[in-house]
């Protein structure tokens, strides 16, 4: 992530994809916001939580991944979710690498303004205007 962050990867990006029940995460991360974009690499399964009733806490910043390739290796590139509220429904083997310090209200009402007509993306087209890790 810091990689992609330094190369201003994410900047002015879209966030893709809003889940307003049962997992509570914006995620963002695709340059295409087609939900299917990402760098040409990938980076491995680490630092999940433990498990339990709330393995990803309200402000949770983890990285997002689909179905492993057939050799086994993961499908994590540069696609994250935020999760907004607190959350009990996520498996624990979602690799953690950061937490929302400021501003997760604002997560907060996007969510609350609900989704797109396609049922997938924020109501209103949300751009992640610069992207730092530190």
């Amino acid at each position: 992530m810091s990689y992609l962050a330094q190369k201003g990867y994410f900047n002015q990006s879209l966030c893709h994809r809003l889940v307003t029940s049962g997992i509570f995460v914006l995620q963002c991360g695709d340059p295409t916001a087609s939900g299917q974009g990402g760098p040409k690499f990938y980076i491995p399964n680490e630092n999940f939580p433990a498990p339990g009733a709330n393995s990803y806490p309200a402000g949770t910043v983890a990285m997002a991944k689909g179905q492993d390739l057939p050799d086994g290796t993961p499908t994590i590139g540069s696609q994250f979710f935020i999760v907004y509220q607190d959350n009990s429904q996520l498996a624990a083997n979602y690799t953690i690498f950061g937490r929302v310090t400021q501003g997760l209200d604002i997560v907060k009402a996007i969510a609350a303004a609900g989704n797109a007509p396609d049922g997938v993306g924020p109501a209103q087209p949300i751009a992640i205007e610069k992207f730092d890790v530190k």
